[in-house]
């Protein structure tokens, strides 16, 4: 009899428009799910392993008792399954479910080959898938998109201590999302003071939105990868303690980037691609006015490059992200410009991504018995 074992598989994300502005309460943010992918497997077995290949880390022991996951292992890199795996059984215990012994194998191709980081939200796409597959193993009508979408960002919450957990939505729901942030200090002071983790899950999620917004069939979206990676982390902190050194400025950014999102989301929704490039281009400008104000370098040279290129040959474009590095993103007019602009990426030393939107968000590969 062959054992138990579900796969399920949860895209990466790229920025689209909003970046930084999202952290504050009711800001809006544009998000696209990407096509590549992060593969959560368990398998039924006699006693509680871990393997992540993408580290070389396999058939970990771990054990699950007072409603604590302990693995045995001081690899930080299992940070984030950790509290994955213990928030999600936590959960699935006061729903008086039973938790039989397991086997979880993660696996990622948001990064390149090499091992190179490209910026996908890797840590949110290995949380969101976790969280759905030990959810579909154990108790299958509990795996509602809007209850991954919750674990998934108390979980990452919890490790990361900040975010806004737009990359959890992009990873849980697929497509283009217009979404407003929990607060993660708001989630974090609700859990601590909540009796259960069920509590949290039930209850209102004060400022938080996230609806679904149609891409236009003609629209073309170009990513382009810089060559360095960035630490959304360390520019977060930056662009947040000009709130309290220059609240004018700061105040100027929040209102120039809640304009550029607002032309960018009546673009899409209205197919009306000049709007939508203005929005794009807007939203470019609020990001580098924050940037200088706060003696951060958000577009960086080789982000300059990517996106004065994109506008030269007709389309727009802007860092995606908390920039510093990674990813930038364009949208072009016709395949003839996106063809042109490869190109000139390519001469200039950027890397063009085979990156398209993944319509759907997490998603079982397989159940067999």
């Amino acid at each position: 009899m062959s054992k138990k074992q579900i796969t399920v598989k949860a895209p990466g994300k790229l920025m689209i428009a909003g970046e930084f502005a999202v952290l504050e309460p009711y800001h809006e943010l544009a998000v696209m799910a990407v096509n590549r992918y992060v593969y959560a497997t368990i398998t039924e077995s006699t006693d509680f392993r871990l393997s992540l290949e993408d580290f070389g880390l396999h058939d970990i022991p771990w054990s699950y008792k007072a409603d604590k996951v302990q693995i045995q292992s001081n690899d930080k890199r299992f940070s984030f399954v950790a509290d994955a795996i213990q928030i999600t059984l936590t959960f699935l215990k006061e729903q008086e479910k039973q938790i039989p012994p397991f086997h979880l194998t993660t696996r990622s191709e948001l990064d390149d080959a090499s091992g190179v980081k490209y910026g996908l939200g890797s840590s949110a796409a290995i949380v969101t898938s976790v969280v759905s597959a030990i959810l579909r193993f154990v108790a299958p009508r509990y795996a509602t998109k809007e209850i991954i979408f919750r674990l998934a960002a108390l979980s990452h919450v919890c490790t990361q201590g900040n975010g806004s957990g737009a990359d959890i939505a992009a990873s849980t729901y697929g497509g283009f999302r217009q979404y407003s942030s929990f607060q993660a200090d708001w989630l974090l002071k609700t859990y601590q003071n909540a009796s259960t983790i069920s509590e949290v899950v039930d209850m209102e999620w004060t400022y938080y939105q996230s609806k679904k917004i149609r891409m236009p069939d003609f629209l073309n979206v170009c990513v382009g990868w810089t060559g360095t990676a960035a630490s959304t982390k360390n520019l977060v902190q930056q662009i947040r303690l000009l709130k309290s050194s220059d609240s004018d400025a700061y105040e100027y950014f929040l209102q120039s980037s809640e304009e550029a999102v607002r032309l960018f989301l009546d673009g899409m929704n209205k197919e009306n691609l000049d709007m939508l490039m203005t929005g794009v281009q807007k939203n470019r400008q609020a990001l580098v006015y924050v940037g200088e104000k706060a003696n951060t370098p958000i577009e960086t040279p080789m982000l300059s490059n990517l996106c004065d290129l994109a506008e030269r040959l007709g389309g727009a474009g802007k860092p995606s992200g908390a920039g510093g590095g990674d990813c930038g993103i364009a949208f072009m007019y016709s395949k003839e410009q996106v063809d042109n602009l490869f190109h000139a990426w390519k001469e200039v030393g950027i890397k063009p991504l085979t990156l398209q939107p993944s319509l759907e968000g997490e998603c079982t590969l397989t159940n067999e018995e």
